[in-house]
Formats: C-alpha cells, sequence, structure tokens
C-alpha cells in the first residue's frame, strides 16, 4: 500500500467516527481538526494533492466535505 493510500484509508476511518455524529457541521469541523492536530504538515500536504489530483483511491463523501469546508484549517 502507498502513502497516499494509507493516508486515504486513515481518512476515510476518521470520516466513519465522525459521520455518527447527529450535527453535520460540527463533525466537519472535527474531521478537518483531527487533521490539522493529529497529522504532520507533510501528511496534510500529500493527502489535499491525492483529493486535489484524481480522487484515486476514493476519499468518503464525508471527509471531502470537510476539506471543501474547512480546507484552510487542514492546510
Amino acid at each position: 500500500m502507498t502513502q497516499e493510500e494509507q493516508l486515504v484509508r486513515m481518512a476515510n476511518q476518521i470520516g466513519t467516527f465522525f459521520e455518527s455524529m447527529p450535527d453535520r457541521q460540527e463533525a466537519l469541523e472535527g474531521i478537518a481538526m483531527h487533521l490539522k492536530k493529529f497529522w504532520d504538515p507533510r501528511m496534510r500536504a500529500a493527502f489535499l494533492a491525492r483529493v486535489d489530483a484524481d480522487n484515486t483511491p476514493p476519499v468518503s463523501a464525508i471527509v471531502l466535505a470537510s476539506v471543501h469546508a474547512h480546507r484552510a484549517l487542514i492546510q
């Protein structure tokens, strides 16, 4: 598994956790905050580059929504 695939897998797992939250906006912010707090800048940059490139492997819908809503926070 490549580093990019691992990052996408981890991001999707984070998304799965936050998806159960009843407040969607809080969940989207929670995903972004988790990435900012626990991923180093190189991991975040590589992940965002993958999202911008071709989204393969697929990033879950909730993680994509978080990236679009809170990209400045994640960077």
